[in-house]
C-alpha cells in the first residue's frame, strides 16, 4: 500500500510545502483536504473517492473548494467524512453563497462509528484535543495498519495512545522543535521529543512527522535527529513523498 503525501504544512503553505493532504490511492481514501488537495486529481484510480477531515480549521478543509477542478471529466463520487459540527461550520462558512456560490459535487457524512472501507479494511476514529476540537484516524488493512494524528499536543499520557497502538505506520504532526512546549499546550500542537516518546511508548512501527511550521521553511524544521534518538526508525514527511507500508 502506498501512502502519498500531498500536503505536509501546517497553518498556510510555503514555498516548499502545502497544507495536509495524505492519499491512499489503491482504496480510494484522503486523509485532510488542505491546499495539497490539489494533488489529488492526477492519482484519482477508483470510482469512489472518501475523504476524512480530522477538523474544519481551514489549512485541512480548503481542498474541498478544488473539487470541480479535482473532479473535471471524471466519474468519481466524493463522499466529505467529518463530525457533524464540523460539516455544519463547513457548509455554513466555507462554503457560504458570498465564499463559494456553487455547492462542490460531494456528499457530506457525519462520523457515527467505524467506517468499513474497500478491500476489507476499517477505520476507526477517536478524539484528540485541539482548540475547536480534533479527530484522529487508525486505518486497519488486510497485513497492515497506519494512523493519522493531527493538531493535538503529543504526549504518553494522552488517551489517544491506546488507539494508535501497534501500528505498523504512525503519521504524526510535529510543528515544534523542542522548547516551545508552552506554547505547543496553547495551541494544541505538539514538540518533536514527545511526539517520539508516544511512537516508542505505543509500539508503532515507523514514524513520520508532518504538519510542521512554514515558518521554518528549512529541510529540517524540527530535528529530525532527536527524535531518532528516541525512536530510530523516523523520518519527515516531504511533498510528494510516497511511503510504502
Amino acid at each position: 500500500m502506498q501512502l502519498h503525501c500531498l500536503g505536509v504544512s501546517g497553518y498556510h503553505p510555503s514555498q516548499t510545502r502545502q497544507t495536509a493532504c495524505f492519499m491512499l490511492p489503491e482504496i480510494g481514501l484522503v486523509l485532510d483536504a488542505g491546499t495539497g488537495f490539489h494533488r489529488v486529481r492526477s492519482r484519482i484510480a477508483t470510482p469512489q473517492l472518501d475523504i476524512f477531515l480530522s477538523h474544519a480549521h481551514l489549512d485541512h478543509v480548503m481542498g474541498i473548494t478544488f473539487l470541480f477542478d479535482t473532479l473535471y471529466q471524471k466519474e468519481t463520487q466524493v463522499r466529505v467524512h467529518a463530525e457533524q459540527p464540523k460539516i455544519d461550520a463547513i457548509c455554513q462558512h466555507l462554503l457560504s453563497p458570498l465564499l463559494f456560490p456553487v455547492a462542490p459535487p460531494c456528499q457530506f457524512v457525519p462520523l457515527k462509528g467505524d467506517v468499513a472501507l474497500s478491500g476489507g479494511g476499517r477505520l476507526r476514529w477517536f478524539p484528540l484535543k485541539h482548540p475547536g476540537g480534533s479527530v484522529g484516524y487508525r486505518i486497519d488493512l488486510p497485513g497492515r495498519s497506519m494512523a493519522y494524528v493531527t493538531d493535538t499536543t503529543a504526549a504518553v499520557t494522552a488517551d489517544y495512545l491506546e488507539k494508535i497502538r501497534g501500528v505498523d505506520l504512525l503519521l504524526h504532526e510535529c510543528y515544534f522543535p523542542d522548547g516551545l512546549d508552552q506554547f505547543a499546550q496553547t495551541t494544541g500542537h505538539s514538540c518533536i521529543t514527545p511526539v517520539a516518546q508516544v511512537a516508542k511508548a505505543a509500539g508503532v512501527g515507523r514514524l513520520v512527522l508532518t504538519h510542521v511550521n512554514p515558518l521554518d521553511d528549512i529541510d529540517d524544521p524540527v530535528g529530525v535527529e532527536i527524535a531518532q534518538q528516541i525512536f530510530p526508525d523516523t523520518v519527515l514527511a516531504e511533498d510528494e513523498m510516497v511511503i510504502e507500508f
